[in-house]
């Protein structure tokens, strides 16, 4: 998800799309990403998808212990060719070569891999990588053919919102034009001889928080909604999703790449921002996703494509706790770090009956809570860490970093139960209530997370920002 900034300025007034049946379900997969030191292992991440019934996933890179884990599970697997290794991949075929051959058939087909996204949102990298990109792709390829795995997995590359010049409305959409010669109608050309389809990153978020007194929180959400009507051709349009992606088919066919598909690798909604990200929250964010997973799994297209089936990667999958940024960005994922939901959404057809957008029980399994406290968080620990982190960062709590921690003490309200999780729980959500819940006072290096349900152990209270 680089330079999400980038996004407002050309999303800022994009206003999105209507319910049109198709004959074919679209697909959900999920991104795992692993910014994170404190993620389950790379087996129990397999059965958890398995057990959710996610059987599509996307990586960024092509781990080898993500790889081996995911061999003879069914699910189905894109890898990632890193944006560092464009450049030599591009100028030099035994690097392409030999890059497939550690990466793609040392696994294959035991890992069900099905596409190369080569690179990520190249147009926006500050390394200035994009004249490899095309290049680099048809190495890639090459390298394939002579694998004999062409025809099995396609190569492709994720690409920014930011990439179009214009996208309100969706009929105007256009690609930024220092971009269309050098490289988007040579990389559409390559899509079209090899079968392959346009991988794009679109977040609505982003156009809403930047412009909620424009956009309506029910577009962005997928909600009901009166919809807007596309000036230039009359469609109607329901959600901003929609509309984005209609803006991004407007920009190819106005180049006359009508017949390329799409895959949406990327999209999501924060359930926890900062005080200016408008719009994060819970039940946003599980409105947005239920939303979407519902209009995907019921064969919806697009106003524009509406017989061509929506397929769409969520981000993420879990929480990661080591992404740069603002709040937002450690806060994209369904699941925490110990496999709890944050959030509850539907993710087959079968879950779709009789699904609300409601957030579910935020806490783990050790920690009770109480109810919920609309607009308030709290810090506890996560148990998963080990005893030692655990220590250290309590130790840290209630010594330099200042927590209250005289409640904890032999016969005083919060010493029961004398668990080392519970007494560092309370610890860590004095200092993240003292330092006023700012971005990064809740991790510890892993050894605690977010939640919003008041946890309660007896009758000892947690504190709020206010008390």
């Amino acid at each position: 998800m680089a330079s999400r900034a980038i996004y407002l300025l050309v999303s800022a007034i994009v206003l999105s799309s209507s319910v049109v049946v198709s004959d074919a379900a679209g697909s959900v997969g999920i991104n795992y990403g692993r910014v994170a030191n404190n993620l389950p292992s790379p087996e129990k991440v397999v059965q958890l998808l398995k057990s959710q019934g996610i059987n599509k996933v996307k990586l960024y890179d092509t781990d080898a212990a993500v790889l081996t884990a995911l061999a003879n599970s069914g699910i189905s697997v894109a890898v990632a060719l890193p944006n560092e290794l464009l450049a030599s991949t591009a100028t030099d075929q035994s690097a392409a070569d030999n890059w497939v051959q550690s990466n793609i058939t040392k696994f294959y087909p035991q890992t069900k891999i099905e596409a190369i996204a080569v690179g990520n949102e190249v147009f926006v990298d500050p390394k200035n990588t994009t004249k490899y990109l095309v290049p680099a792709m048809k190495r890639i390829h090459a390298s394939l053919v002579k694998s004999k795995l062409d025809s099995s997995i396609k190569i492709s590359s994720p690409v920014a919102f930011s990439a179009l010049q214009n996208s309100y409305p969706s009929s105007a959409g256009s690609f930024k034009q220092e971009l269309i010669e050098p490289v988007i109608k040579p990389m559409l050309d390559f899509l079209k001889q090899t079968g392959s389809y346009l991988m794009v990153n679109a977040y609505p978020f982003f156009a809403y928080s930047a412009n909620s007194d424009q956009i309506s929180l029910d577009y962005a959400l997928f909600k009901d909604n009166p919809g807007v009507v596309d000036s230039g051709n009359g469609l109607k349009y329901h959600s901003l999703f929609e509309a984005q992606i209609d803006a991004v088919f407007a920009a190819m066919s106005a180049i006359q790449y009508d017949d390329v598909k799409m895959v949406v690798t990327e999209t999501g909604w924060p359930s926890m921002g900062d005080e200016n990200e408008i719009g994060a929250g819970e039940e946003n964010a599980a409105s947005y996703n239920g939303n979407l997973v519902r209009k995907v799994l019921g064969g919806s297209g697009t106003p524009l494509r509406p017989q061509d089936p929506l397929n769409v990667y969520l981000f993420g999958l879990f929480n990661e706790n080591q992404k740069p940024g603002p709040t937002s960005e450690r806060n994209y994922g369904l699941f925490y770090p110990d496999e709890q939901k944050v959030y509850s959404i539907p993710l087959t057809q079968e879950e779709l009956k009789g699904w609300q957008s409601t957030p579910v029980n935020t806490s783990t399994s050790q920690i009770p809570v109480s109810k919920t406290h609309v607009g308030q968080t709290w810090c506890v620990a996560n148990g998963k860490a080990g005893e030692e982190k655990l220590q250290a960062a309590l130790e840290y709590a209630c010594g330099e970093g200042g927590a209250d921690c005289n409640a904890m003490q032999p016969g005083a309200a919060c010493y029961n139960p004398n668990s080392l999780e519970a007494r560092a729980s309370y610890a860590f959500n004095s200092y993240y209530q003292k330092k006023t819940r700012a971005a990064g006072t809740c991790e510890f290096g892993g050894a605690a997370y977010v939640v919003s349900q008041r946890p309660a152990y007896g009758n000892c209270e947690f504190a709020t920002g206010g008390n």
